[in-house]
């Protein structure tokens, strides 16, 4: 830093230097991204994060769709200070950009859910120890991002990603894993494709390995927009490129990346079941329901799920109130919940790919004193996967690389979607806004996707239907051409009249679209 501050380093020198460590020049200023390995932080680990945005940014910081947090306002010249502090507490900015492997992520609710087939976070781990400063992989043609999936339902969107990975056992109980290569959205969206339906874990990391080495021999470095590995794929045939792949595995198949039982069983260690008591559930249930405020009620039903373990429940601290950007969180918050995780958590949280906080590992008793102390830090709101628990990128209020301004939308829409009533009465619905076709809110495989785009210097939103992350995953659909920011609201209450005229009982909103297709809704909007 101080040699390209002097001037001995020129911009192209210093360019994959600061991006390699999570640095990026935007449209204000410098934003530096922070490393979240699959999303799990100690409460130590947030308070350090409060006391660096208080120090080196403007109090707040931002939860990004792969589990990273952001810091938008950083003086350049303290970056090396920042990251000197953030090494305290075991963490850095290494690889979280660039053409590199980036930060692996998965399910919010690893290790607790109660539909899941195994833990996937050792095997993140894995992956992160592979791929981290991997000397072979530093200079890829684009980036690449690897998604975890352990669970029934796929809560980590694996294929929409480079490589998707789903663990799964085989008929005689051996784990195995499910590949899925060549997910990706941005300019040209793909859902992945499998190569391997069945993949023993040992070769986890030598098939990884032979994936990488075919993409980055045989990727395109001609062109950024057709560089990532969906295009290649897309180029050679999912089975050309299987073949390939299996060619370059061939040679690593046995070597030093061959995953033994004494490996996965040092790294499981570090992800054994927290000390919980054994509770009685009927006990927890009753006590419980001795709370019978209202709203209350509504927060535990929208914002806690079910836990392996009796007794226990996992809560998602919303990120989505009106007072700061989809995924903002500011540093009173992050002590806050530091404090709130020590107290009922074991002192640990997450984040998720939906920009919001978890606390895996919440008693049922104690659940009405953590929603107490979560409504005094404004970390209560009970819309967890309704249509304000919105994702949306930073946009063109800070990135430079956006078409439009992203945030106000999201606004503008929370402000119209104030009546928790009527959202819960619509049911589930993911609404997904990205201010650029890079979409980095994942606006494809929204229910409802807004995109911002440039018409002449003007600002103006794309709007696409029946996007979907798991469960047979899909691609929106353009509804028409695109409306700009003071219509949205409207165009989005239209949407959801049409669909209580047609949804069928108990039928969720992103059913009904791919019932009826997206013709009643364009009629009514354009109509």
């Amino acid at each position: 830093m101080q040699r390209y501050l002097e001037g001995e380093l020129g911009e192209e020198q210093f360019r994959p230097l600061r991006l390699q460590n999570g640095l990026y020049i935007q449209r204000k200023a410098p934003m530096l991204r922070i490393a979240v390995p699959y999303g799990l932080l100690s409460s130590q680990q947030l308070r350090k994060l409060a006391s660096l945005t208080r120090d080196y940014d403007k109090g707040y910081a931002h939860v990004s769709t792969r589990q990273n947090f952001q810091l938008n306002w950083p003086e350049l010249e303290r970056v090396p200070d920042l990251l000197g502090e953030l090494a305290e507490v075991d963490m850095h900015c290494i690889q979280t950009s660039g053409n590199c492997i980036r930060n692996t992520t998965t399910d919010q609710f690893a290790g607790v859910s109660p539909d899941e087939v195994v833990d996937p976070r050792p095997y993140c781990e894995l992956i992160r120890q592979w791929s981290t400063l991997h000397p072979e992989f530093a200079f890829l043609p684009r980036k690449f991002k690897i998604a975890v999936c352990g669970s029934q339902s796929d809560r980590a969107a694996i294929y929409s990603h480079d490589i998707g990975l789903a663990l799964q056992h085989d008929r005689q109980g051996n784990l195995g894993v499910q590949v899925l290569v060549g997910g990706g959205l941005g300019r040209t969206p793909v859902i992945g494709s499998e190569i391997e339906s069945w993949l023993d874990i040992k070769h986890l990391l030598s098939y990884l390995e032979a994936v990488l080495r075919v993409y980055n021999q045989l990727g395109r470095r001609d062109n950024k927009y057709k560089a990532r590995i969906k295009i290649l794929v897309r180029a050679m045939g999912v089975d050309k490129f299987r073949e390939a792949v299996h060619r370059e595995w061939s040679k690593l198949k046995d070597g030093d990346n061959t995953l033994t039982e004494k490996r996965i069983e040092d790294v499981r260690a570090h992800f054994r079941a927290m000390p919980y008591e054994q509770l009685d559930a009927t006990a927890e249930a009753a006590l419980l329901a001795q709370h019978d405020d209202p709203i209350f009620k509504n927060w535990l039903k929208r914002n806690t799920r079910g836990h392996k373990v009796a007794g226990y429940r996992a809560v998602t601290v919303a990120l989505k109130h009106r007072d700061l950007a989809p995924g903002d969180i500011t540093a009173d918050q992050l002590d806050h919940l530091a404090e709130l995780a020590d107290r009922f958590s074991f002192s640990e949280a997450r984040t998720t790919h939906h920009q919001n906080m978890v606390l895996a590992d919440v008693r049922e008793r104690d659940l009405h004193d953590l929603w107490t102390a979560l409504q005094k830090a404004n970390l209560a709101t009970a819309n967890a996967g309704y249509l304000t628990d919105m994702i949306c990128c930073p946009g063109g209020d800070f990135c430079s690389l956006a078409n439009a301004k992203s945030i106000p939308v999201s606004d503008a829409i929370r402000d119209r979607f104030d009546d928790l009533d009527y959202l819960y009465d619509l049911g589930p619905i993911e609404l997904n806004i990205s201010g650029c076709m890079n979409a980095c809110g994942h606006h494809h495989i929204g229910h409802i996707g807004i995109l911002g785009v440039d018409k002449k210097g003007k600002e103006f939103f794309q709007v696409s239907l029946g996007g979907r992350q798991a469960e047979s995953p899909k691609i929106g659909k353009i509804l028409g051409p695109s409306f700009g920011a003071s219509e949205i609201p409207e165009v989005i209450a239209k949407i959801l009249e049409r669909y209580v005229e047609l949804r069928q009982e108990d039928e969720l909103f992103i059913d009904t679209i791919h019932r009826v297709g997206i013709e009643p809704f364009k009629e009514r909007v354009y109509g």
